[in-house]
């Protein structure tokens, strides 16, 4: 069965939002779009939760994805992180990111107000039937608090321009059946599991892990894709470290901003209410680097 959503296979990075006193650092932006272009990488997804999109005013969340889809120029397809826990807002966010040339638009679940199962439909449904442009659900219980159940997200499926889900619940049974009961691209929303996710019919990954070794995670989905198991079974026991310690140091992006810090790809602070690592998360954060090779 053909999937929808296969303009968005492969590595999209869930890309950091540069910030330098405070404000926007637009012309760091700008060079991690070419940085991504240079690499390879397949698709970019701005102000996701990678992005900080929590808290970005809606002035920043519109600029950021506009100055993405400006520079990528066709360049780099570009997958917009416009969701929200008011259908309004994520309606209004979702127009922009089409008026500024996204390719898609991610969606996360409405967080906080906890929808019922219908709540879930009747939002998503809101924003496809107002824009027309191909649509990403985003599914992360672990920060909405509530999971939007396998049947409902078959679901919506059905409605033609919701194309994808990327799947942050880590079961394999829950992909499984979103595999099994629509024809929904699945990505999946943790570095750890890309490999696990492609062998049971996933297309890809909206990483984190990208930010800094695009190239390797590409590496091992072109493994997959050609059919040499074993090479990509080898570039996920050789990524595995690298996600489990950096990722799992702070809240995300706290560790891959840092280590973009240390490896010389600066994008400055985190805004509040998260904060820098420690000193010494920072010193294991070396230690992991110098491990995986890259310093």
């Amino acid at each position: 069965m053909a999937r929808k959503g296969e303009l968005f296979a492969g590595l999209t990075v869930a890309m950091v939002t540069p910030l330098k006193n405070g404000a926007l650092d637009e012309a760091a932006l700008r060079k991690l779009v070419d940085f991504h272009v240079e690499q390879g990488t397949n698709c970019l997804c701005p102000c996701g939760t990678t992005g900080e999109s929590p808290t970005l005013s809606h002035e920043e969340h519109d600029r950021v994805i506009a100055i993405v889809c400006e520079h990528a120029a066709g360049r780099i397809r570009v997958m917009a992180g416009t969701g929200s826990n008011s259908t309004q807002e994520a309606v209004r966010l979702t127009q922009k990111a089409k008026e500024a040339g996204a390719d898609g638009a991610m969606l996360v679940a409405p967080y906080y107000n906890k929808p019922m199962q219908e709540g879930f439909y009747q939002h998503y449904k809101a924003v496809a039937e107002a824009v027309d442009i191909p649509i990403i659900l985003y599914n992360i219980p672990g920060r909405t608090a509530k999971n939007m159940e396998p049947d409902t997200i078959c679901r919506l499926g059905e409605i033609p321009n919701i194309v994808a889900v990327k799947e942050a619940t880590g079961s394999m049974d829950q992909a499984s059946q979103i595999l099994n009961g629509s024809n929904l691209t699945v990505l999946s929303g943790d570095d750890s599991l890309t490999l696990p996710l492609m062998s049971i019919g996933g297309s890809g990954i909206v990483s984190v892990a990208g930010n800094i070794v695009p190239e390797d995670i590409l590496a091992l989905v072109a493994a997959w894709n050609a059919g040499d198991i074993a090479k990509a079974q080898e570039w996920h026991h050789k990524l595995f470290p690298l996600c489990r310690d950096m990722l799992g140091l702070a809240t995300n992006p706290i560790p891959v901003k840092a280590a973009m810090q240390i490896l010389g790809m600066d994008t400055g602070e985190v805004r509040l209410p998260l904060t820098p690592l420690s000193e010494s998360d920072m010193s294991k954060l070396k230690g992991t680097l110098t491990t995986y090779g890259l310093l």
